[in-house]
């Protein structure tokens, strides 16, 4: 009897004590419950495979429903970085009523025209399913909530036919945006060649590069024109960034991308937009100095960082997440 009424007593004390740290740091004990649930969930796994692949996609793919498109990034001819090609049959095989979606560059290159577009996709080995050029048949404004660079943003006209995406992207380095992660993918990647894009760059002409916008000025853009498409399919959009052979350069350099000398690190995958990107920012950022430093260069020297700061102030994700390892 004695040491149940012991017992007792300790329980009521040791929640009397947690109600008093909760009451003081958060305002009652609910908030506890509450401030923990703040953080999102991102999922990790080491194995970069089609197996990796499809079993992290299987922790976030709830709301994906209809007919899907599947944004992944084309690449230039011969590309030596892109994703295997396996993997993504595979997912893409995975999802029912789905296929590959892109559009054209607005940057001279073997992506301009959709007849480029089209040879590129087959050289690089993204024909083993439909590849849909989303501005082939030209482009679409759709609202961009909350702006205050766009009101509106151009995408390619065939993504209104889309009921649900799956943004999945290699993560690297970016010329421009400093790193490319799933905010870049869909932010310059839906946007349409000849209008959308040239908004975001705030392109003079699409020759004269050095005109284009840099900076935080164009972090913002992109993240507002990612915006434009993440409010559009709502909680029928996911993300899944692959941090692997992660050159400095983005995959639009093509052959000439600088040797990689980052480790591949796994796959990242969240239904929160803003949680993957800096999870992957995040685990780049623990790299030995030797495999970090080109790429924290670029991504510094071109204000990257402002994409997770600038998504946080649009209430476009959560930057306090939680890491799940499969």
């Amino acid at each position: 009897m004695a040491n149940n009424i012991s017992r007792r007593n300790f329980l009521q004390t040791g929640a009397v004590a947690l109600g008093t740290v909760a009451v003081s740091r958060f305002g009652g004990i609910s908030n506890v419950f509450a401030a923990q649930q703040e953080k999102s969930q991102v999922f990790f796994t080491t194995d970069i495979s089609a197996a990796g692949l499809l079993q992290i996609y299987s922790k976030i793919n709830q709301g994906i429903t209809g007919k899907v498109g599947i944004k992944v990034h084309t690449g230039e001819p011969h590309g030596p970085n892109i994703l295997p090609r396996d993997m993504v049959k595979a997912l893409q095989q995975r999802i029912a009523n789905s296929n590959l979606v892109e559009t054209n560059t607005l940057y001279k290159g073997k992506r301009q025209t959709t007849a480029d577009h089209r040879e590129t996709i087959r050289i690089n080995g993204w024909d083993f399913c439909p590849v849909d050029i989303m501005d082939e048949d030209g482009a679409v404004m759709i609202p961009v909530k909350g702006g205050k660079h766009f009101k509106e943003m151009s995408v390619g006209k065939h993504m209104l036919a889309y009921d649900s995406m799956v943004v999945l992207t290699h993560f690297k380095g970016h010329a421009m945006g400093g790193f490319g992660g799933s905010l870049k993918n869909i932010a310059i990647g839906c946007a349409d060649g000849p209008i959308g894009k040239k908004m975001v760059h705030a392109a003079p002409d699409n020759e004269n590069y050095a005109a284009w916008l840099q900076g935080e000025p164009f972090q913002e853009n992109m993240v507002e024109s990612a915006k434009a498409t993440i409010d559009h399919f709502g909680k029928r959009i996911v993300y899944i960034n692959v941090l692997r052979n992660m050159s400095v350069d983005c995959d639009c350099a093509g052959t000439k991308a600088a040797p990689v000398k980052a480790r591949n690190l796994g796959i990242l995958a969240s239904t929160d937009l803003l949680a993957v990107d800096q999870a992957s920012i995040d685990m780049v950022y623990k790299l030995p100095e030797a495999e970090l430093h080109d790429l924290k260069e670029r991504i510094e020297s071109r204000k990257g960082l402002r994409q997770l700061s600038y998504m946080k102030e649009m209430k476009m994700g959560n930057d306090r997440y939680e890491l799940i390892t499969l």
